[in-house]
């Protein structure tokens, strides 16, 4: 499984000045559960907009997509030459650039099977928005459901067509 996890505004914004613009602790326990065990890919900014006491995001193996190296971390020039390092299952983690390549490559590979998606209810705009792509014809939606006990946030996955 290559998976997209991903937290979005109604605007389809998913970042506002490199760091994410909302704290839901309900979202953030799914996230640890969902990835705990797997890879992580993430994109440099993602990575840098990790607080530095919790990075590496421990048990999981980290790997940032990134032309320098970084320290204290995995790190791949493409997301092609990472994956093919990879055993088990992947969570592409952002940011925009990292989300548009895992939807659209042509590289069975790298594509991503499943788009999962955390629909927060802050209305986020202005300056420094970074947005999701845009979701093509080959997915599937599913349907729109809360998540968690707090009753704010929704989930909602699309599986790609085969």
């Amino acid at each position: 499984m290559k998976g997209i996890l991903v937290a979005v505004s109604p605007e389809g914004v998913i970042g506002k000045d490199n760091s994410i613009p909302w704290h839901y602790p309900e979202d953030l326990k799914r996230f640890k559960k969902l990835t705990l065990g797997k890879t992580v890919i993430m994109g440099r900014n993602t990575w840098e907009s990790i607080p530095e006491k919790q990075r590496p995001l421990p048990d999981r193996r980290n790997i940032v997509i990134t032309r320098t190296n970084v320290k204290d971390v995995e790190c791949f020039n493409s997301i092609e030459k990472a994956v093919e390092t990879c055993k088990g299952d992947i969570w592409y983690i952002g940011g925009a650039g990292i989300y548009k390549e895992a939807l659209e490559s042509t590289n069975p590979k790298v594509k991503a099977d499943i788009i999962d998606m955390t629909l927060v209810p802050d209305n986020i705009s202005g300056e420094g928005c970074v947005e999701f792509p845009k979701i093509g014809d080959e997915w599937d939606a599913g349907p729109v459901e809360e998540l968690g006990m707090d009753g704010n946030l929704k989930h909602q996955t699309y599986t790609h067509r085969v």
